[in-house]
């Protein structure tokens, strides 16, 4: 009964399984989501009966022996794949325009796409009037924020645990990143989507995207810092007896170097640091940036001067010398311009979104909250940083 979708499907996976045998994941992305197109387009107009993929699987295990993957459930996910991407802003029961809304990998990632075009598994019997090409018929609102990389490293069980896990779009892109960057593992990227791990507005104001002219870095830039962080091991009574705001800033920079680890995994991934206080000077004038870290993942120096008041918009100007000096005299030639954060106690969001997008330097502005900061409930529901190190 299913004799022409047998064939076809199986022509796909075939075809599919020559080129991902040169260990290509795209491939493999590039069949599940032609097939997913093959099977939606069949099932959700009622052209196929509620018994067909299961008739349709036991057929393909009997014409190819030892074939994995492709039982009646996992057709179901290849069909989520497809319409968890095509169908993300869709109604499943109408039919949609992919033409009018499709983008290509030029576009994705504005390269040449020769060598995709070399490799891209191009079905035309899923589809008699087009091929199906992944890179075609991703209906993506907001290309240039998507992480094209890191989708087509994702391994297929991963996809499915993110659609299955979010609707929402940036929350979607957010888990992409952090799974392949951190290598989660399938079940722990389920918990990881079930503990609401997205933060909302988690990013930091900057003008990554207008001063970092490489797509790809700026993306990781502004996927590397947060909007806020909680420094829990600064000492906020000490602080508070100071009257002078240098002082202040002083004490806060002495503990941050005094702790450097903790504060290195509370700011994130892939930081070296470098110095505090690090001597530059150009024509004569000394300045003195408060933190300089190196980020391997970045490939870049990224310096981090701290405020213990309200964001004021001379912090950006003082970033902007520290900046222009780092690149001109301290960064080495392969590595990306250097970044800059203000890490201060408060900030208006939307006064620092306007500021910032006029510098053509790479910069953020960032918060921070201590302990005693915290709501009363959740700051006694953590340990004593002292009676932590004594249990370990």
């Amino acid at each position: 009964m299913y004799k022409n979708a047998v064939e076809t499907i199986k022509t796909a996976i075939l075809q599919g399984q020559y080129e991902a045998s040169k260990g290509v994941n795209r491939i493999q992305l590039a069949v599940y989501f032609g097939i997913g197109k093959y099977i939606s387009q069949y099932t959700r107009k009622g052209i196929w009966g509620t018994g067909a993929l299961d008739a349709i699987s036991q057929q393909l295990q009997k014409e190819l022996p030892g074939l994995r993957g492709y039982s009646a459930t996992q057709l179901k996910n290849m069909r989520k794949f497809y319409e968890g991407w095509i169908m993300l802003d869709c109604n499943l029961s109408e039919t949609t325009d992919e033409n009018n809304s499709a983008i290509t990998i030029a576009e994705l990632q504005n390269t040449d796409n020769q060598e995709y075009n070399k490799s891209a598994i191009a079905i035309a019997d899923l589809e008699p009037e087009n091929s199906i090409d992944i890179y075609q018929t991703l209906k993506i609102p907001n290309i240039k924020d998507f992480p094209i990389e890191d989708f087509f490293k994702l391994p297929f069980s991963h996809h499915i645990r993110i659609i299955e896990g979010t609707k929402d779009l940036n929350a979607r892109y957010y888990y992409i990143h952090r799974a392949v960057e951190e290598k989660i593992p399938s079940d722990k990227l389920s918990e990881f989507i079930k503990n609401n791990s997205f933060p909302a507005k988690s990013v930091v104001p900057n003008n990554f995207t207008q001063t970092l002219s490489d797509s790809i870095m700026a993306r990781k830039a502004v996927m590397m810092f947060k909007d806020e962080y909680l420094l829990n091991f600064i000492n906020v009574e000490q602080i508070g007896e100071r009257e002078s705001i240098d002082v202040d800033e002083r004490v806060v920079e002495q503990q941050i170097v005094q702790n450097i680890k903790n504060f290195i995994m509370t700011f994130g991934n892939d930081f070296a640091f470098i110095g505090n206080q690090y001597h530059l000077e150009v024509y004569g004038v000394e300045h003195f940036p408060d933190l300089l870290f190196f980020n391997r993942e970045l490939n870049a120096l990224v310096v981090v001067e701290l405020k213990t008041g309200d964001f004021k918009s001379s912090y950006l100007g003082q970033l902007m010398s520290y900046l222009s000096i780092l690149d001109t005299k301290v960064k080495k030639p392969h590595e990306n311009p250097s970044i800059g954060i203000v890490l201060c106690k408060s900030a208006n969001r939307e006064y620092v979104e306007f500021i910032i997008r006029d510098y053509n330097k790479p910069m953020g502005v960032a918060t921070y909250k201590t302990t005693t900061e915290m709501p009363e409930k959740l700051r006694y529901a953590l340990p004593d940083i002292e009676d932590l190190k004594k249990l370990l």
